[in-house]
This record gives structure tokens, C-alpha cells and sequence, in this order.
């Protein structure tokens, strides 16, 4: 509390940096930046918060099953695990706390039962011979990374989005990094929320850091709502979420980063494979040029901080793919969307981001605007990890979206009429590949899940009926053929892959394809007969 204080008081540092409580109960919990359960907060001060309420970051009452898993005699280091307790769907692993340096020998350990968070559960012996009682949870300082595992490991394993366009264009790796930026309306949130419902993960972790109070709210009452496609059970029971509003204090916005991706690395010890999501990086850069310019430091560009660019590099290095003590890998994957201002992706916070992040997923005012889901341009976009189809096969389809695009930008200026008919075919296919690969309908359980599986199958008849010449003698005709073909890729995305719905509507592709006498090139048949990545 800071009722009271006075210019002359004296005041004493403890020495403790800013810091979260680690230990089970983290999941399903919406906290502040400084790990202040809102709910809990609610309940003291009502509709708006009153300055100095805090509140537990856990529950120090609630009872958990504990399961010793160490023997006494054994020589345990930190980030080793003497116990479990069930949390949700999750086995939830009881550490020895990541801030001990050295070796201990576990002296005694509670029998197996039910004990809170506070209650000692073991007794551990130093090198010198003093003993050290532990219980299930600890703090940590938030802006320190936790490095309590054998080996960093390369992020090579894609991490399925069940988005098409990020699976095999524009992919994730499972301890990678990526960012997203975008004009205001462009889709962003609705994006990350579709990731976080479908992404190939264990826990997801949402840092809203200074976005507007509706955004947050849409958020907060949306997430519990959501069902999880894994379990049939809420999506809120493996999500955790940090949310700070703009008309919060400018401390806890900045803060709010780290103390997600404390969280998020916790979880990643146990070897599950964490995704954190951070709406926006924009938001949380201005809350550090606020404090950067109370403290009086020399601005840089635009008055944010010198240093931005290492701060979001050191947040994003946060990231990665582990080999853990035990043996088992975990991950922590990073995605940041970005909301500069005007949809100018030159200004600093996009530039500093641009130049650590693995993937970069731009998204444009022009497809927004066009109802086109998702919306990010495929022109601009990038990235360095390998995805769920073929380099070949995914190049092959880059090419005729960049040469359809070039030849549309054509025919604004001399029309359809000045257009030769190869050129308009090849416009027309990079219109349907758009339309039945690109977009996706996130109201359609089926098409908004689409699987590893079925994206390399759908690929294969796409790069066969976009890498064929048709007899087709005229404009008219040819935008018919593929308007029809365009409609029934549609019909088969809404059907069930391998189900006979999904046999019929194939059949009538093939069908149509007979019809225009498609000849595949000899470039997609070599593509085909190439090994595709399994």
C-alpha cells in the first residue's frame, strides 16, 4: 500500500527485481502484467481498480495431489523434478527451484497426498551441509530467461496452424519466431485466435500489452467461450492470459511481455510445447518510450529508446526448441503482431522485429478490405522454416500469384481486350488458388482446420490443374471453366477429408478438369513425381 507516503519518508530496497510466482494453478488465470489475477482484483474493488490493491498470483489454499517422484539420497540440480501434481489435462511438474546454483542431495520428501502451494514438501542439503526446505512454487525475475535445460536445439519441426497459407507458404517452427503486422482492422486478433484454437500446441499464452480496452474485453469474453477442438472442453483451460489495457500504468504494460514469456518458458520446462501470442509489440514499444522519457534518456527514432532494437531481439531470443534435462524437448514459439501506424511497415518497432523473427506474415489493407481471410499478402510475406508441402511445389504455386498478380496490375491499364488469352488463363488460376487455397472460411469447423494431411493432397491437385494447358478458344470460355472450377474446390474444402462427400466432390473436379482437356506441363509432372515432404 501507498497510502500515507510523503517526500522525507525513509525507504528501504529489499533487493528483489520484478518477479512472477511459478507453481501449479497458472492455467486458466487472467492476470495483469505484475501477475495480479483480475478476477480476484474484481472482486475487492468492484468495477475500477483502487490504487495499492494486490492480490495472489495462486491460490495458497487450494490443495493438489502430490506424487514424489525423487527418491531421498538422489543429487538434484535446478530444473529437476521431485514430484508431480495433475493440472487440468497436464501432468504438472514440481521443480527444484531454477535460482539454486550447484548440486543438492534430496534429504526427505512428502509422501504422496494433497498439499497447497506453500506447504513444505521436501528438504534439500547443500554442498556445505545446510538444509533447504522447498514447496511447489517459487518466484522468478521476469526478465530473465530461464536456461535450466541441456541443449538448444535448431527449430526445424513445422508447428501446424491448420491455416493454409501459413502451413504451406508462410510456416511456423515449434521454438520460432514470427510477427504480424498490419494496418488497424486487418484482422490481426482474429487471426491469432484462430491460431490459438488450432495451432499444434500443449499451452497457449495470450500477452494483450496496451491494446484498447475493447479489444481486451472482446478477449477476455471470447477465450472462455471457445472450444477446444483436442479435448471437446474449453480452450481456456490451456490458456493462460496477461492483459494490460492502454489506460493501464505505462510499468505494467512494459512488463506485461515478460512476464508471459517467464510463464510460457515454466511450462516449457515440463516438455510441452508452448505458444505465446503478443497483441501488440507495438503498443508495449511505446510504453517503453513513456518510460524512457520520464527517465530523461536520448531518444532514438520516431523518441523511442536507443535500445529498442536489443529489447525486442532479447524478447524474441526468448524463444526456442530444448533438449531438458530428462531427456524430453519442450518449445516456446513467439508470435508478435505489430500495429504500426498508417499500416507503415518502415517505421522502428516493424523494422527492429523484422530483423530477429523467423517468419514474417504481412498483412495488407487490401485484402482486409476485399473480405479476404486471412489477409496477409502473400507478395511480401516470408519465411525461413521448412513447411508441411514441398519447396517445389510451394514455389511452383508462389510463381503463378506473383505472375497473375503482375499481369492483373496489367489489365487495369489496357483492360481485358488487350490482354492475350495465356495471360488471362494464368491471371484466372492465380485468382482461384487465391480463392480456394489462400482464403479460408474460419465459420467452417472443416475448412478452418485444415491438417498437414490434406493440405500436401489438395497441393498435388492444384499444382496438376494449375500446371495444365486447356483447349479453351476464348476469354469468355475460359473465365466460365475456371469460375465452375473455382466453386467446386470451394465445395470440397466444406467436406470431410476422406469421407465419400469428399470422393464425390473430388470426382467432379476431375470431371471438369476432362472437360477443358487439361494437359499438365512437363514442369508440374516432375513436381508431382518428386517426393513430397512426408
Amino acid at each position: 500500500m501507498t497510502g500515507g507516503i510523503k517526500c522525507g519518508d525513509e525507504v528501504e530496497f529489499t533487493g528483489e527485481m520484478l518477479s512472477a510466482e511459478l507453481g501449479p494453478g497458472l492455467l486458466g488465470q487472467i492476470y495483469d502484467g505484475l501477475q495480479n489475477p483480475l478476477p480476484a482484483l474484481a472482486e475487492q474493488a468492484g468495477w475500477f481498480l483502487e490504487r495499492g490493491i494486490y492480490a495472489e498470483a495462486l491460490d495458497s489454499e487450494k490443495k493438489w495431489e502430490f506424487t514424489p517422484t525423487a527418491q531421498p539420497g538422489a543429487t538434484l540440480h535446478a530444473g529437476e523434478a521431485i514430484g508431480t501434481v495433475p493440472e487440468g489435462a497436464f501432468t504438472h511438474k514440481i521443480f527444484v527451484p531454477f535460482h539454486l546454483l550447484g548440486s543438492y542431495t534430496l534429504k526427505s520428501i512428502a509422501e504422496k497426498g494433497a498439499y497447497n502451494i506453500k506447504e513444505p514438501i521436501a528438504v534439500l542439503t547443500d554442498e556445505r551441509g545446510r538444509d533447504l526446505s522447498i514447496s511447489m512454487s517459487f518466484r522468478w525475475p521476469v526478465k530473465r530467461a530461464i536456461k535450466c535445460y541441456r541443449e538448444r536445439l535448431a527449430p526445424v519441426e513445422t508447428m501446424e496452424t491448420k491455416v493454409r497459407l501459413i502451413d504451406s507458404f508462410f510456416p511456423v517452427a515449434k521454438g520460432g519466431t514470427y510477427c504480424t503486422p498490419g494496418p488497424f482492422g486487418a484482422g490481426k486478433t482474429v487471426l491469432q485466435h484462430t491460431t490459438s484454437k488450432y495451432a499444434d500446441v500443449d499451452i497457449v499464452i495470450i500477452a494483450a500489452c496496451g491494446e484498447r480496452a475493447g479489444e481486451v474485453v472482446e478477449t477476455l469474453t471470447e477465450f472462455p467461450e471457445l472450444t477446444d477442438p483436442k479435448t471437446g472442453r474449453s480452450l481456456m483451460e490451456r490458456t493462460i492470459i496477461i492483459c494490460n489495457t492502454s489506460s493501464m500504468p505505462v510499468a505494467s504494460r512494459e512488463a506485461s511481455v515478460y512476464t508471459s514469456v517467464t510463464l510460457a518458458e515454466y511450462y516449457r520446462q515440463m516438455g510441452l510445447n508452448v505458444l505465446l501470442l503478443a497483441d501488440s509489440t507495438s503498443r508495449w514499444a511505446q510504453a517503453l518510450r513513456e518510460m524512457s522519457g520520464r527517465l530523461e534518456e536520448i531518444p532514438g527514432e520516431e523518441a523511442f529508446p536507443a535500445y529498442l532494437e536489443s529489447y525486442i531481439a532479447a524478447f524474441y531470443e526468448r524463444a526456442g526448441y530444448v533438449r531438458l534435462p530428462d531427456g524430453s524437448t519442450g518449445s516456446v514459439t513467439i508470435g508478435g503482431s505489430v500495429s504500426p501506424a498508417g499500416g507503415n511497415f518502415e517505421e522502428p518497432v516493424t523494422q527492429a522485429t523484422l530483423k530477429v523473427v523467423g517468419a514474417f506474415h504481412g498483412l495488407s489493407r487490401e485484402r482486409s478490405d476485399a473480405r479476404k481471410y486471412p489477409a496477409i499478402d502473400p507478395l511480401i510475406s516470408w519465411s525461413k522454416y521448412p513447411g508441411v508441402i514441398d519447396t517445389g511445389k510451394a514455389e511452383f504455386c508462389k510463381q503463378i500469384i506473383f505472375h497473375g498478380n503482375e499481369i492483373g496490375s496489367m489489365m487495369k491499364v489496357v483492360g481485358e481486350e488487350g490482354t492475350s488469352l495465356s495471360d488471362y488463363i494464368t491471371y484466372l488460376k492465380a485468382d482461384m488458388l487465391d480463392a480456394v487455397y489462400l482464403q479460408q472460411n474460419s465459420f467452417d469447423l472443416t475448412d478452418a482446420n485444415c491438417g498437414a494431411t490434406r493440405q500436401r493432397y489438395v497441393i498435388d491437385k492444384l499444382v496438376c490443374i494449375l500446371g495444365s494447358e486447356y483447349a479453351l478458344p476464348d476469354q469468355d470460355a475460359a473465365r466460365s471453366f475456371f469460375h465452375r472450377m473455382r466453386q467446386r474446390f470451394i465445395d470440397w474444402n466444406y467436406t470431410e477429408f476422406a469421407s465419400d462427400a469428399f470422393r464425390k466432390a473430388e470426382a467432379e473436379i476431375d470431371s471438369l478438369y476432362q472437360e477443358g482437356q487439361g494437359a499438365i506441363s512437363s514442369e508440374a509432372e516432375s513436381l508431382l513425381k518428386g517426393g513430397a515432404q512426408e
